[in-house]
């Protein structure tokens, strides 16, 4: 209620990236400051139920529920985050070298609909900073999830060599690598995700990976992030490309050039779209490929996440583990007890003792 009687009416009067940058530092500065932490978790964290705990990717992920890339661009408030009731969080998009990204403006808030238009452009300081960021941690509560990209400067036949770049630099403060190939915001990105492009790329990525597994004894896994705006067929040869290549799971999905069930003048902004309209076809993305995979590949489902019901939904249809981004911004960090209380409530409604039980039961 704090944040939405208070936080929210302020930040909303601001423009949507000053408000973005203030509560990444906020969340930052809080974090150092001595028992700060402890009452963040007292205020919004979630307890560990075993009900809701997951073991995923050679991981344990006390919530199923997680933060999208995009907040935390820069590893900047990690500690912030992992205190107020989140699973797990991805940080990033973070790049070889830091660019500045896309002109500004580039966020746009759309109210009525509950959601958002950007078109960022993978702006951040470059791996070698978040190398450093993610170094300096002296604990890790939550898994922490690394998403990569390409330099926009970067031509998409070398592409390759920039996902493998960050993947260098930052294997050893990654729990897990996200390969972004379908931001719309960076130019011929979305064409990494088909025909031989996408299976050269993963190639090479699941190459450098275990490489990088064996010589280090472990076994950290590789995602990849996939857009919405795709036809059946081109998902389905996308889906059985990601499962030839060895990658351990699948995103599904990222930001939306559609702008259907959309009214606010903001629609007509260029960019990628996140939440509420994004919901149904986010989630329909996820049951068409744990239809096509037979279940057999680990989904995260996301976008257009605000209640516990539409939580359950992407499970139901085969999302593992769900992420949040824009329900965050709109319902404040409260949203992860409603969240994790609801999917308890649904679960128990259901006869499940686990939420494991509950994925993909819509296809059985």
């Amino acid at each position: 209620m704090l944040y939405r009687n208070i936080g929210k009416p302020i930040f909303f009067k601001m423009d949507p990236e000053r408000a973005h940058h203030l509560v990444i530092g906020g969340l930052a500065t809080a974090a150092k400051l001595p028992g700060m932490q402890s009452m963040l978790k007292g205020m919004y964290g979630v307890s560990a139920d075993p009900a809701l705990t997951m073991d995923l990717f050679g991981l344990t992920f006390n919530s199923p529920i997680g933060l999208a890339a995009g907040l935390d661009k820069n590893a900047e408030a990690v500690p912030g985050f992992s205190s107020i009731g989140f699973g797990f969080m991805e940080v990033g998009t973070v790049t070889p070298k830091g660019q500045p990204g896309n002109e500004k403006p580039r966020m746009f808030r759309l109210p009525p609909d509950e959601a958002l238009i950007n078109r960022m452009g993978f702006n951040n300081e470059g791996a070698d900073t978040m190398l450093t960021r993610l170094s300096a941690l002296t604990k890790r509560p939550i898994p922490i999830f690394v998403n990569i990209g390409k330099n926009k400067a970067t031509p998409n036949e070398q592409a390759h060599e920039d996902y493998l770049s960050c993947i260098r630099s930052l294997y050893d403060v990654a729990d897990l690598f996200v390969v972004n190939i379908s931001s719309p915001n960076t130019p011929d990105l979305r064409s990494l995700q088909h025909g031989d492009d996408l299976r050269a790329l993963l190639t090479a990525v699941v190459a450098e990976m275990k490489h990088r597994n064996e010589a280090s004894g472990k076994q950290k896994a590789v995602l990849v992030k996939i857009a919405p705006d795709v036809t059946d067929e081109e998902l389905a040869h996308m889906t059985a490309t990601i499962m030839a290549s060895g990658v351990s799971g699948i995103i599904a999905t990222n930001t939306t050039l559609s702008r259907m069930g959309t009214d606010h003048p903001n629609r007509l902004e260029n960019g990628g779209l996140s939440g509420k309209p994004l919901t149904e076809r986010s989630t329909e993305v996820v049951r068409q490929v744990y239809r096509q995979t037979g279940g057999r590949i680990p989904i995260i489902g996301s976008g257009g996440v605000f209640t516990p019901e539409e939580a359950y939904a992407k499970i139901r249809a085969g999302a593992s583990l769900v992420e949040i981004y824009t329900g965050l911004i709109y319902r404040g960090p409260g949203i992860n007890r409603e969240l994790a209380a609801g999917l308890k409530r649904l679960l128990a409604r259901d006869g499940y003792k686990h939420i494991s039980e509950a994925i993909g039961a819509d296809h059985r």
